[in-house]
């Protein structure tokens, strides 16, 4: 599935080529115009229109119904698959493995630039060939079995941007199952630099402290906010990327939130193994 608001129409449609030009699966292929009607689509790719933009991962929940089959894919709009393999190598892991819940595609860029820190979702991430059980991924090209998606309750609508891969990865890991990087199956994307502007920093802000009301219990979810206030507000280039930040860590914490779904300490020992403990 492909989410898109229809601005990016080049490379929406190496995306979808990349798609058709699977080899060993059956593909149902869907286009969700988020706020935008589909069209121009390419034979064996449907579209469905959602009238009106609530978000990315709000955009990606309305589309699951409209697609069959048993594992999901989703498809960032610019982003495509490197080789004709990659879904038929996913369909073989999840069916090796009936614990493996969530897998991210290895993220190379589209054209010559720099690999985006975010793209790698470990600690170490020098070595992005390598493959690794994780804690959370990064959104733009991941599978999951549609039992386990309906399961952990889909992905969460209210972030509308940004960080919906840390809140799905805990709770897929909640429910027991690894959530894993494919270090060896690639898809492309344009090279870009995270967080440009203050919007990304607004949600960015809010949604992390949304991450630790809902699932940490209080002084791991102090430690985990608080790292991430000191870590990036005194690296922002502008007043107004700090301003924005410092207004979604205050909206986080005071405002309204998702729900409190705390971890269970088992989850969050699992993380600690993976090098990974919800502090950082």
């Amino acid at each position: 599935m492909v989410l898109t608001q229809g601005r990016r129409p080049d490379e929406l449609r190496r995306g979808l080529e990349s798609l058709l030009a699977q080899e060993g699966v059956e593909l149902d292929v869907v286009v969700v115009g988020n706020g935008w009607a589909p069209t121009g689509l390419p034979d064996g790719v449907r579209g469905v229109e959602r009238e009106r933009d609530e978000g990315i991962p709000a955009g990606r929940n309305y589309g699951v119904p409209h697609v069959r089959g048993d594992l999901l894919f989703f498809l960032d709009d610019d982003a495509s698959l490197a080789r004709p393999d990659a879904l038929a190598r996913v369909a073989r892991m999840f069916a090796a493995d009936p614990r493996l819940g969530l897998v991210q595609l290895r993220v190379d860029p589209a054209e010559p630039g720099p690999v985006a820190r975010e793209w790698v979702p470990r600690l170490r991430a020098g070595d992005p060939g390598r493959s690794s059980d994780v804690t959370h991924v990064w959104e733009g090209a991941v599978a999951i079995p549609r039992r386990a998606f309906e399961a952990v309750g889909a992905w969460p609508a209210a972030f509308r941007f940004v960080h919906e891969g840390v809140d799905l990865g805990w709770r897929v890991m909640d429910a027991g199952y690894r959530v894993h990087y494919a270090g060896d199956i690639a898809a492309l994307h344009p090279p870009y630099a995270p967080a440009r502007n203050e919007y990304d920093h607004y949600y960015g802000a809010r949604n992390r402290v949304w991450l630790a009301r809902q699932y940490l219990p209080w002084p791991l979810g102090v430690l985990y906010a608080g790292s991430f206030v000191l870590r990036t507000v005194p690296r922002l280039d502008s007043g107004a990327k700090r301003r924005a930040a410092l207004r979604g860590y205050r909206d986080g914490a005071r405002g309204p939130y998702p729900g409190r779904r705390r971890l269970r300490w088992r989850t969050i020992a699992r993380m600690t193994r993976l090098g990974r403990p919800p502090v950082v």
